[in-house]
């Protein structure tokens, strides 16, 4: 017998406390893990044979297990998690949003992603946000772009999956018709403004006084477990072309601020959205090949950028100053952050409507360049500002002029979700989804009981074009386009074999807990469940603000200081007062067939292994 998912929760509160103090300060010894050179696996730990999965709620966890039991695959399991957390997670992903993705097929050793991303409709402008803040044009209609998610699981399952729509939609439209109760992070979320700018989803996120809904309430959600039923019942047709559509169509058309934030979306738009399949992006780091997200998400190319920066360094090293918290590494990794976001802001975006230089950006011509900034025991005093990577994309030279292009930075929403599973096969689905803010746009599509997303706000508010300085505006707004994505589900691969599978939500943090459990397996030697628990370290823009998670070391934190770094500071003063991401990770050794996995205690995470 299948033990229940409370029974198999492997990251729990008492976990984090007990890696931290096991594995945060210090380097783990290489003896403990398993000598067939699987990072985060310690030697001697059973693992399972009939798959995994790693998933942010309970509730969640066991709508993809309970496919895997009944003899499905990773892919149905992953529809399946999808629509349950829609139901459990209203806040951070759903039918009204997208989402990326990455599956590996065991059967040809195939490694693709299914880019459900949102896309800006056909009467959009790079214009359009003008005179906007993020706060107005976020949760007016305007923000909304067309959701993909609902086409790209069907596509996947269509193309991979063993069972129909309907089968992977049961447990969802069960959890919404019969309700299930809330945990603390849902309950924290529902004080949070957006669940009171619309009436609909103050109606169902709020209690009637209007104040947040309280940890224990138990949520039932008879409108969103209809519009579900109506997909089993017609498919997606019903959402792209049929009365949902046309529902969410009206419902954009909503705007605090007047006709200017009024949503440009039309049933033409819902209609003719496609979601595509596209190849993922490569590297290598240490001897192992990494495979993660390409664009229109920078959370690949950004990833594989700063890894780079870092191999020269003994980041795992046991010197004074190096392994997990040593002042040298944080500090390095605060420095190839600041790097990677300037060329971030300038090169990435959309590349079906402008060309991203992939290639370019990660030379050993470009990296170099951009490695030659770095100091161990000094800060770039300065923003780093993003250099031109095409000369090296063209010609395997840097430009003798030096050209580099300002940064602007923007605020950006950072809620989404995270999955990961493996099938008994060994077939694997790292899958991040989200409607972009947490509430999304905060509309709650009326009788239909979904958020739509604020992904357009993804795009550069303000155009950033401009043929004089070479910008070439990769990440501004025009019709068809889809935004710019921070987004990571990564693979790591030893040997042709894939041996780790994980990703974050978080906005632009996506890309640093990526970046910080990446280093914590490879580097560090941490377990797997060690290197999700272990505190985080984030900077999202050149200027080099740094938010972390207590339990990094002080003394290191006082050298960082010293050095010039400026810390993100709580409203008492304090630094490291962050919560960075929620990462779920499963790992396998190939050699003996054996899978395991751990989840992140940030968020409900849940682990469920079958023999």
């Amino acid at each position: 017998m299948i033990p229940r998912p409370a029974r198999r929760r492997w990251c729990t509160a008492l976990a984090a406390i007990l890696a931290g103090l096991l594995g945060a300060c210090a380097q783990i010894s290489a003896d403990r893990f398993s000598r067939s050179g699987v990072p985060g696996i310690v030697a001697g730990e059973p693992g399972f044979a009939g798959g995994v999965v790693s998933v942010s709620h309970p509730l969640a966890a066991e709508a993809g297990a309970s496919v895997l039991r009944t003899g499905g695959n990773a892919i149905d399991a992953a529809a399946a998690i999808l629509f349950a957390l829609n139901v459990v997670e209203p806040q951070s992903s759903g039918i009204g949003g997208g989402g990326f993705m990455m599956i590996h097929l065991r059967d040809g050793d195939r490694t693709l992603v299914v880019d459900s991303r949102e896309t800006a409709p056909a009467a959009a402008t790079a214009d359009m946000f003008a005179g906007m803040d993020f706060r107005q044009a976020s949760t007016s209609g305007i923000a909304v772009g067309v959701p993909g998610m609902l086409r790209g699981i069907e596509l996947a399952l269509d193309r991979w999956g063993s069972i129909p729509l309907a089968q992977a939609l049961a447990p969802a439209i069960a959890l919404a018709r019969d309700g299930f109760t809330i945990n603390t992070d849902l309950a924290r979320r529902t004080g949070l403004p957006r669940t009171a700018l619309q009436p609909e989803t103050a109606a169902r996120f709020r209690r009637k006084d209007g104040s947040p809904l309280p940890e224990g309430h138990r949520l039932v959600q008879p409108e969103l477990a209809r519009t579900l039923a109506l997909v089993a019942a017609q498919g997606s047709e019903v959402f792209y072309r049929g009365e949902i559509a046309r529902a969410i169509v009206a419902a954009q058309r909503r705007s605090p601020i007047g006709e200017t934030g009024r949503g440009r979306m039309t049933l033409d738009d819902l209609a003719t959205y496609r979601p595509r399949i596209r190849a993922a992006v490569e590297g290598n780091y240490r001897g192992f090949t990494l495979r993660s997200m390409p664009p229109p998400s920078s959370g690949g190319l950004t990833l594989l950028m700063m890894l780079r920066l870092l191999e020269p360094y003994p980041i795992g090293g046991d010197g004074d100053g190096w392994g997990f918290g040593g002042r040298h590494t944080l500090h390095l990794m605060t420095e190839v952050m600041r790097i990677g976001f300037a060329d971030r802001a300038v090169w990435m975006g959309d590349d079906d409507f402008v060309p991203v230089p992939a290639a370019g950006l990660l030379s050993d011509c470009f990296l170099s360049a951009r490695g030659a900034l770095l100091a161990v025991d000094a800060r770039m005093m300065n923003a780093p500002e993003a250099a031109d990577p095409w000369p090296c994309q063209r010609h395997g030279a840097m430009r003798d002029d030096g050209t580099t292009l300002a940064v602007h930075d923007e605020e950006k929403g950072i809620d989404t979700t995270h999955f990961t599973v493996v099938d008994h096969e060994g077939n694997v689905v790292s899958f991040t989804a989200t409607i972009e803010s947490a509430w999304g746009s905060g509309i709650t599509v009326p009788g239909y009981g979904f958020l739509l997303n604020n992904e357009l706000t993804d795009f550069n508010l303000v155009p950033r074009a401009n043929p004089a300085s070479g910008n070439p505006g990769s990440n501004d707004v025009a019709p068809g386009k889809r935004p710019r994505s921070s987004m990571a589900p990564t693979m790591v691969f030893r040997n042709g074999e894939l041996v780790l599978a994980y990703g974050s939500p978080g906005g632009a943090t996506i890309i640093n807990s990526v970046l910080n459990t990446t280093l914590n397996l490879i580097d560090h030697r941490m377990s797997l469940q060690q290197a999700i628990s272990a505190p985080r370290l984030s900077v999202t823009s050149p200027a080099g603000t740094i938010q972390c998670e207590e339990g990094l070391p002080q003394a290191s934190l006082d050298h960082l200081a010293r050095l010039g770094h400026e810390f993100r500071l709580d409203a008492g003063g304090t630094r490291c007062t962050a919560n960075i991401g929620s990462v779920q990770a499963i790992a396998v050794e190939p050699e003996r067939a054996r899978q395991h996995g751990a989840a992140d205690a940030r968020r409900e995470g849940t682990v469920i292994g079958l023999p």
